[in-house]
């Protein structure tokens, strides 16, 4: 009998960690990559063109942001499971990810033990919510006069709030992004305006106070 095997596609702007991700996908039996991408572009294409059954999808790449790679791959292959891996906490932006059209969200803290099942989970068209991401989902049923702004923001802006927050300025941002500075200064703009802050050193403060940045990030600074 002959196995048939699930077809991964890898998007993650990091060489190393894909290597790895690799390596550990196929030493599983049932699971085979049959493609990586660097940045957001790269995994549109890839997935237009090659059959796959998970995009393994990486949150902040440079272009085109995992949350616009969601979007553009749904609205083309809305039954292709998207399966998030990112650096960032679940109660940053596993609920965007959902809401966006993913099928499931992994911190990488957590993907040495939770990767695998998480990919055959999605494969058969079930979503895969850890604990974490399933008490997030409880507390954000019901959106009231007392939701934090932030949540209010497009993914854009909330990515980049998180990212001034983590002391970045805007062209590090730019860079980062592979956005223009003149695009990234609109979205701080459209952040100060629409928070009612005044200056970088307000927007940091509450990306901290309402732990929207990780420690990590912080400590890099």
């Amino acid at each position: 009998m002959v196995l048939t095997k699930i077809r991964v596609i890898i998007a993650d702007d990091h060489d190393i960690l894909r290597r790895g991700l690799i390596q550990v996908l196929e030493e599983e039996d049932d699971i085979s990559v049959v493609g990586e991408a660097k940045n957001g572009n790269e995994a549109i294409k890839l997935v237009a063109k090659m059959q796959c059954d998970v995009l393994l999808l990486d949150i902040s790449m440079p272009g085109k942001s995992g949350l616009e790679v969601i979007k553009i791959v749904c609205d083309d292959n809305q039954k292709l499971p998207i399966l998030i891996l990112s650096m960032h906490r679940e109660d940053q932006y596993a609920v965007r990810c959902l809401k966006a059209g993913a099928c499931g969200y992994l911190s990488k803290q957590s993907a040495s033990t939770e990767l695998v099942k998480a990919i055959r989970t999605v494969a058969k068209g079930k979503k895969y919510i850890s604990a974490e991401v399933a008490q997030i989902l409880a507390n954000n049923v019901n959106v009231s006069e007392d939701t934090p702004i932030h949540e209010l923001l497009s993914n854009r802006e909330f990515q980049t709030l998180t990212m001034i927050g983590s002391g970045l300025t805007v062209t590090e941002i730019s860079e980062k992004l592979a956005l223009s500075v003149k695009t990234v200064s609109v979205y701080r703009a459209r952040l100060l305006e629409k928070m009612k802050l005044r200056n970088n050193s307000d927007l940091m403060n509450y990306a901290i106070k309402k732990n929207l940045v990780n420690q990590e990030e912080q400590l890099s600074k």
